[in-house]
């Protein structure tokens, strides 16, 4: 469930702007204003669906007597072929917001669909698998919640909520160790604190300064085993670089606990619905 009605619905209507802009031209010479119609929602590829509510929102900002009829729901698994929605109402808000509500449905069940590959092909109850930052600005809230519906989970949502010292943090602080007793000092102690780490020397020092948990930064899948013997359960640990669907079972394999993969937001293909008019259009009066 997306949450923040306030923060969709902003997003929603600057989206409706971007593509309306002050009129439809097309739909506003061709469709009567009294016509009323139906249309459909359907996939033409297998899909895990992610974005339905949102979908449907944009057609209720343009006219909220527009009603659907819903056959599934976020987070099911779709065939190809079948009908998600049925839409009803005014045909002209059908079709000013049709290309943006299918933006929006389509990034998003690609989003939930990949991460659903990944997690399937890890084939593990103890791996979880996480998305990053690599999302779209100001889509962010939509692409992780998309990948929830997947079956993944979130890493932070951004720089104010999690620490995670990365490599060019700790270049500027000059060590590992300055950077985690940096953060120690500083942040309240049930914040907790991740490294990015590259070798195994660099886990022994993110261990010995007091870190929660470490990212293991492009390592082989050899390197990661051997890390994860070495930690022995004392922090989480976490694989992330270089992570494809052929190797993710490999680097679940390791005993990792966390695989972040950003390709489920900064390179995901959005999946093929289509929305079909099923009524005659009412035509103005030329």
């Amino acid at each position: 469930m997306i949450e923040d009605q306030e923060l969709l619905d902003k997003t929603i209507k600057r989206s409706l702007e971007e593509d309306i802009g002050p009129g439809d031209i097309t739909t506003d010479a061709v469709i009567a204003l009294s016509a009323t119609g139906k249309a459909v929602l359907e996939t033409r590829e297998d899909i895990v669906l992610a974005g339905l509510p949102v979908f449907m929102r944009t057609f209720t900002l343009i006219d909220p007597d527009i009603s659907f009829e819903t056959f599934y729901e976020d987070g099911q698994e779709v065939s190809a072929g079948n009908v998600i929605c049925n839409i009803s109402g005014s045909m002209s808000a059908i079709l000013k917001a049709e290309r943006t509500a299918l933006n929006f449905i389509q990034r998003m069940s690609g989003i939930a669909t990949l991460t659903r590959e990944y997690v399937l092909m890890a084939s593990s109850e103890k791996v979880k698998i996480l998305d990053t930052r690599k999302t779209v600005p100001g889509l962010r809230f939509l692409d992780k919640y998309s990948v929830t519906m997947g079956g993944g989970q979130n890493h932070r949502f951004g720089l104010y909520d999690a620490v995670l010292i990365k490599d060019n943090h700790i270049a500027a602080a000059g060590s590992i160790t300055n950077a985690v007793k940096s953060v120690k000092d500083r942040t309240p102690v049930e914040i907790k604190v991740e490294v990015e780490v590259e070798n195994l020397d660099d886990v022994r020092e993110a261990i010995d300064a007091g870190a929660d948990s470490v990212l293991l930064d492009n390592m082989t899948s050899d390197e990661m085993k051997k890390a994860v013997e070495f930690i022995k359960g004392r922090v989480l640990v976490e694989a992330s670089g270089r992570i494809n669907l052929d190797n993710v079972r490999e680097i679940a394999e390791t005993g990792v606990d966390f695989i972040s993969i950003g390709a489920l937001t900064h390179s995901v293909k959005a999946v093929d619905l289509s929305l079909e008019v099923k009524h005659e259009l009412g035509l103005k009066e030329s």
